[in-house]
């Protein structure tokens, strides 16, 4: 039998998986799956931070929305970062996403040191947001993390054909008078967070597969971007939940790994399945 709290961090670990399939598919026709990398990694120092300064404060340093609060803080800080290196043209978009990627997870790594080294911070867990690791969350974590990946799927839904027109034919969404500038900064913006929310569940290495790997494998069998969108999402909670099930049942595996191995699964299947050319 499972138990209630295990139930409860595997409907989150569903969630998350829903959400990444979703967004992750306008995120792979629009081109963004290196800024989904370089925002999970660009917000490590920011969980970090905001651990320490939790335990400096006297709260309690694992309390999850203070540490997602950081890390989207510090993911914000990485992309706008990114804007500053490109923007005059001599650095290109995949160079810059590598220097601030590198800088942002070098950072993050040295703050890691220093809170292992402080007893308030250190019971934070925050080695988990690398790999991720179901099996640490609370019943209270499975539920923020749910809450916004849930967010990210309404925002979709009831901008579906806006997305659509952007992803497919940019001119002539702004043809059309649709904020073309607005709706490409909330498509970053859901990115970022059902990115930050994966990151105690799944890590931040990894958390990309999530939102690009299921994406791909229902883009492979899949003609209208509806079927796609509905099939990536399902491919991502199974692949959300086989994830965690296996980190349940064995805590020293990470549930990103376990995550992304089911997602490639899928992905083979996809390619045995896939449409004609």
């Amino acid at each position: 039998m499972i138990g209630h709290n295990t139930l409860i961090v595997l409907l989150g670990c569903v969630a998350l998986g829903l959400a990444a399939g979703v967004v992750g598919c306008f995120a792979l026709l629009r081109g963004r799956a290196l800024l989904a990398d370089a925002i999970g990694h660009a917000a490590l120092p920011g969980v970090v931070a905001a651990a320490l300064l939790t335990a400096a404060l006297g709260g309690e340093a694992r309390a999850l929305g203070p540490l997602l609060l950081g890390g989207a803080l510090s993911a914000l800080l990485g992309l706008w970062a990114l804007r500053i290196l490109t923007a005059s043209g001599r650095i290109r978009a995949d160079a810059g996403i590598a220097v601030v990627l590198s800088a942002f997870y070098a950072l993050g790594t040295v703050g890691l040191s220093v809170a292992q080294a402080i007893p308030g911070a250190a019971q934070a867990g925050l080695p988990h947001f690398i790999l991720g690791q179901a099996a640490t969350l609370t019943t209270n974590d499975a539920l923020v993390a749910a809450a916004l990946a849930l967010g990210a799927v309404g925002a979709v839904l009831a901008l579906f054909q806006p997305l659509r027109a952007l992803c497919f034919d940019e001119a002539h969404a702004a043809s059309l008078g649709l904020p073309v500038r607005r709706l490409d900064a909330l498509l970053l913006a859901l990115i970022l967070l059902v990115t930050v929310a994966g990151l105690p569940a799944v890590g931040l290495i990894l958390v990309v597969a999530l939102l690009i790997v299921p994406a791909a494998a229902a883009r492979l069998v899949t003609r209208r971007l509806p079927g796609m969108v509905a099939l990536a999402g399902g491919l991502g909670a199974l692949a959300g939940v086989a994830g965690a099930l296996a980190s349940q049942r064995l805590p020293e595996l990470p549930t990103g790994a376990a995550v992304v191995l089911a997602g490639l699964v899928f992905f083979a299947l996809a390619l045995l399945l896939r449409r004609p050319a």
